[in-house]
């Protein structure tokens, strides 16, 4: 048991630490606008307090921070070039910041999950 608890504590500790390099990729200037657009919105859902699927659902409630959070940080990370990214992981790995949870974020992630709402039911209704 503790050893599943080890490898949970693991991933936790490797998303936070993606993240952050994400964060740090995305204020190199060397970084294209398309990374960091999508940067922006992979760090923004991670620090957002909302969640696709709330978290007090058994089991479910973290598929978002297991599966999903990964995935999008897999597709950030292909799209920075790699010379940017070793220099971000260097510096995250001397440095160990932490991102707080954001309102501001959880506005932005909200504003999105609207527009997406919005946009399917006006093409269904169209």
């Amino acid at each position: 048991m503790a050893n599943k608890s080890n490898k949970w504590k693991e991933l936790v500790q490797n998303i936070k630490r993606n993240i952050y390099i994400l964060y740090l990729a995305n204020r190199h200037p060397g970084t294209p606008w398309y990374a960091k657009a999508f940067s922006i919105l992979i760090v923004a859902y991670a620090l957002s307090p909302i969640d696709i699927i709330p978290d007090f659902i058994p089991i479910l409630g973290y598929v978002d921070e297991a599966i999903l959070l990964p995935i999008g940080i897999l597709g950030a990370f292909s799209m920075i070039p790699k010379s940017i990214l070793e220099e971000c992981k260097a510096i995250a790995s001397q440095n160990s910041t932490k991102l707080r949870k954001n309102w501001a974020a959880a506005i932005v992630i909200l504003l999105v999950w609207i527009s997406l709402a919005a946009s399917i039911l006006f093409t269904l209704i169209t």
